[in-house]
């Protein structure tokens, strides 16, 4: 029995929140629904089949049952947690302008100090920004401008200063929310968080320096290289580990409510930092019985939990179906949304479903056909289907089929599609989603390298042949 990548969870006796009940995994409509009596199947199995059909589809959604002791390795990327978090709504740290920033400042800045909070003051800004010299900008977007900075003692930042112009309402709540959130949380995979500025109609906030750009930005090509599955791989579970963390491990849990590819920032290393706490949110208290947070929806189009879309119920698993997204991004190197594709594959998510159900529609009338009796693993068949025939269809185009790069994405693919759920209550955890895609990368890695030691010796014998 191997353990999990993650330590247990904190509890209050040590001034840190205890474990919640979490929401049980659904059980299969189809076991439900196919459980009638053998009777009634006799006299009328096309009937019956029919009437189970409309919640079959959502039932290859849920998570399988799991033997919850039956988990992954030690990670130390996770014990190791060792930074803050934070940046821009705006894609901020955008490698476009990291060569306008190349000469930035060292001047001494040096913040005044409250307790658990670091304040600077304007004149240290204007010192390490050179009045906001256009040299040093290096971002633009919808919370306003970044410039790069380098503090007293060598560290380099990316300072983040609000518009002024158009300064709102929902700007300062959302200002309010990335303090908050960031001075509470240290994490490897989350963006550092140094300090910030509250002044008069100034509204700044200093954060780690990410010098590689955004996800989504080697996801288009942007960095002139493409991100191999391994990378894709990797990245994914750094941003599995940086959520769960935020799920699970301090002492008031917070959703994030924007994970997507342009708020995942790249080391030089091609670890994943997860940026902007501007929507994030308090998650509900499952100690005292609270199931949800009602509240605005807040969120990028693409990567909305459609059930809170609906409700306003905010839930952690909103944060699961965005990651389902990124996933799917991941792999297919699509954009959540590709307004110049045809209507039925404009959104990435239910692109991929549609394709699944297609798959779903053909072995329900091949069991038309043949009244052959499916029962339980008539979902199973159906994503086999899925899995055998149009999964690699899917694939990135500019990532080689290779046999792992085969198996990599039909499990990365079925965890996304868990992920994308309507329902909240058949998405895996973070948690969970973090031990699947230990164990997927465990197996690419060990295909992966029993494929080159084959090709090695393979280019041994012929070298030896023609010899």
């Amino acid at each position: 029995m191997t353990t999990s990548p993650y330590p247990p969870r904190r509890r209050s006796d040590s001034h840190h929140r205890t474990t919640p009940t979490r929401p049980p995994l659904s059980p299969s409509y189809a076991s439900s629904e196919f459980s009638t009596s053998s009777a009634e199947t006799r006299r009328n199995p096309v009937t019956t089949a029919a009437r189970s059909f409309a919640g079959i589809f959502s039932a290859c959604f849920a998570p399988p049952e799991t033997d919850t002791s039956k988990t992954l390795g030690d990670s130390e990327e996770f014990k190791s947690s060792s930074t803050v978090s934070n940046s821009s709504r705006t894609s901020s740290q955008r490698g476009r302008g990291s060569n306008r920033g190349t000469s930035i400042s060292s001047l001494n800045l040096v913040p005044e100090k409250e307790p658990g909070i670091v304040k600077f003051t304007m004149e240290e800004i204007f010192q390490v920004t050179r009045n906001f010299s256009p040299s040093f900008k290096i971002g633009q977007g919808g919370f306003g401008a970044v410039y790069k900075a380098k503090l007293l003692d060598g560290t380099v930042v990316a300072v983040k200063r609000a518009k002024k112009s158009v300064y709102e309402k929902h700007l300062g709540v959302e200002f309010q929310s990335e303090i908050q959130t960031l001075s509470r949380v240290e994490h490897l995979n989350l963006v550092k968080f140094f300090g910030y500025l509250e002044q008069g109609d100034e509204r700044i906030v200093v954060v780690e320096y990410v010098p590689n750009g955004t996800l989504r930005e080697h996801l288009d090509g942007i960095h002139g290289t493409v991100l191999d599955l391994a990378s894709r791989l990797d990245i994914a579970i750094d941003v599995s580990h940086a959520i769960t963390y935020l799920h699970m491990y301090i002492d008031h849990p917070i959703i994030h409510r924007d994970i997507k590819s342009s708020n995942i920032l790249l080391t030089e290393h091609l670890r994943a930092k997860v940026a902007d706490f501007g929507f994030a949110r308090q998650a509900p208290d499952s100690d005292s019985g609270m199931t949800h947070v009602s509240t605005q929806v807040k969120g990028t189009a693409g990567y909305l939990d459609p059930e809170y879309l609906k409700t306003y119920q905010l839930t952690e698993k909103s944060d699961v179906y965005s990651f389902g997204v990124l996933l799917v991004e991941l792999v297919t190197g699509r954009r959540p949304i590709e307004p110049k594709f045809e209507l039925k594959e404009r959104i990435t998510a239910k692109w991929l479903q549609f394709i699944l159900l297609v798959c779903y529609l053909v072995v329900f009338h091949n069991f038309l056909k043949s009244n052959v009796f499916y029962d339980t693993s008539f979902c199973s068949v159906a994503m086999k289907r899925f899995i055998d025939g149009d999964a690699i269809s899917v694939l990135d185009p500019r990532l080689d089929q290779t046999a792992a790069n085969s198996l990599a994405l039909q499990k990365i693919l079925e965890l996304a599609l868990q992920c994308l759920a309507p329902r909240r209550q058949s998405r895996p955890s973070m948690k969970r989603c973090a031990e699947i895609l230990w164990a997927i990368r465990k197996d690419f890695r060990e295909l992966a390298a029993s494929n080159l030691r084959s090709f090695s010796t393979t280019s041994q014998r012929s070298t030896s042949v023609r010899e």
